[in-house]
């Protein structure tokens, strides 16, 4: 301001008036000339968040994904007094933000659409540390609340499908409209046409008794189903990552309750309505649940085997002791398996929803466990006591094969 004012033509007297500075003052600075500002550097101020970020960048450092809102949850119950903003801010310089790109958003009416899909997830259970498992998440959201149902499974089998269809529709207290699917081989048979979509059979016979219609995104478009798809990378991210599970019944149970007291209880990003809140709403537009239970049924033929069991997705079912039949029809429904020798039903069990296990029913096995013979008994035991034969000489049978084929034997 004094160079200012010198350069519009003020004496020094005036310049000191105007400004109320002594004369003197005002002959320095303009002896010096312009000179650049200093400044004292301020004292630094502690932030709340300072405890809490050996912890975030050892959580980050862990799993990479976590998202920002279940890190401020978990800080929070430790004792972080700070806001949600300060801890993104904090985030985005330890963690650079992804791009984004811009998508076009599609609405749908209550209770019109739930898009339903699978995601992979590798995990190690409590139980068997030493083994890395892989589970599969089955998901239904319905599109107009974004309400979420969920499901871990060993399987992406038909069966699992439907079990869990079921389910989801009994939570939901009725069904959707129509249900979106990719191409996976439990929905999609084929296309062998553009626009000439083959369902499956069972599939279609669950519709029927829900009274939705199937639906099958384009190949390769995945992001038809972005309300289904995106739920999956917040479960991994809010869910998943850096959890223990002693076993797949654990894993559902604290994932159910992480379904009703996070996912479905938060202000969604997209709708800016509660969850919960919207699927109230929803609720009367959707189809109301059939009076019977779905039947449908899966056939298939099975052999048995010597310690009579029946193998069916890699878990063994027994069959009563006696059966005499080898091969047997095994029917499978949405929750359990029977097995039959033609009419007869042999056996029912309740579904196996695990991998290698053995059910036998009480009852099914009367007879004493086999003893082994001594060699030098005689006799062999081939499977039950009473199924023996004599042993002979190796070239006793090379004479009656010799007999045979010069036919001298009948």
């Amino acid at each position: 301001m004094i160079h200012q004012l010198k350069d519009e033509g003020h004496s020094v007297s005036e310049i000191a008036r105007r400004l109320n500075m002594d004369r003197k003052t005002v002959r320095r600075y303009l002896e010096r000339g312009l000179e650049p500002p200093t400044y004292s550097s301020r004292p630094a101020i502690g932030s709340c968040l300072e405890p809490f970020k050996p912890y975030l960048k050892q959580q980050l450092e862990s799993h990479p994904g976590l998202s920002a809102t279940r890190l401020h949850r978990e800080i929070k119950a430790m004792g972080f007094p700070g806001s949600y903003t300060l801890l993104t801010d904090y985030l985005r310089s330890i963690r650079p933000a992804q791009p984004k790109h811009f998508e076009h958003r599609f609405e749908t009416a209550p209770g019109q659409q739930a898009q339903v899909d699978f995601a992979r997830f590798a995990t190690r259970f409590r139980s068997e540390p030493d083994v890395e498992r892989i589970v599969w998440l089955f998901s239904m959201v319905l599109g107009h609340s974004r309400y979420l149902y969920g499901e871990f499974a060993w399987r992406q089998t038909l069966d699992t499908v439907v079990r869990c269809h079921i389910a989801a529709f009994n939570e939901f207290g009725g069904g959707p409209h129509q249900c979106l699917y990719d191409r996976m081989k439990t929905a999609v048979l084929g296309e062998p046409e553009p626009g000439h979509v083959i369902y499956h059979p069972t599939l279609i016979s669950l519709g029927s008794h829900y009274g939705f219609m199937p639906r099958a995104c384009k190949p390769y478009r995945a992001k038809t189903k972005g309300k289904v798809e995106r739920p999956f990378v917040y479960v991994r991210q809010d869910f998943f990552l850096g959890k223990l599970f002693d076993d797949i019944n654990d894993l559902n149970e604290q994932f159910t309750d992480w379904r009703q007291s996070i996912a479905n209880a938060r202000l969604h990003g997209t709708t800016q309505r509660v969850v919960s809140e919207a699927f109230a709403e929803e609720q009367s537009a959707l189809i109301g649940l059939p009076i019977g239970n779905f039947n449908d049924v899966l056939s298939m033929e099975r052999r048995i085997t010597r310690d009579g069991m029946v193998s069916v997705d890699g878990n063994l079912y027994s069959v009563p002791d006696g059966t005499q039949s080898r091969q047997v029809q095994v029917e499978r429904t949405a929750t359990e398996l029977r097995i039959l020798d033609g009419r007869e039903l042999l056996a029912v069990h309740e579904l196996l929803l695990g991998k290698h296990q053995r059910q036998v029913t009480k009852g099914h096995r009367t007879r004493p466990p086999s003893t082994p013979v001594p060699h030098d008994s005689g006799q062999t035991t081939l499977e039950r006591e009473g199924d023996s034969v004599t042993r002979r000489e190796l070239e006793i049978y090379d004479t009656v094969g010799n007999a045979l084929a010069q036919g001298a034997i009948a």
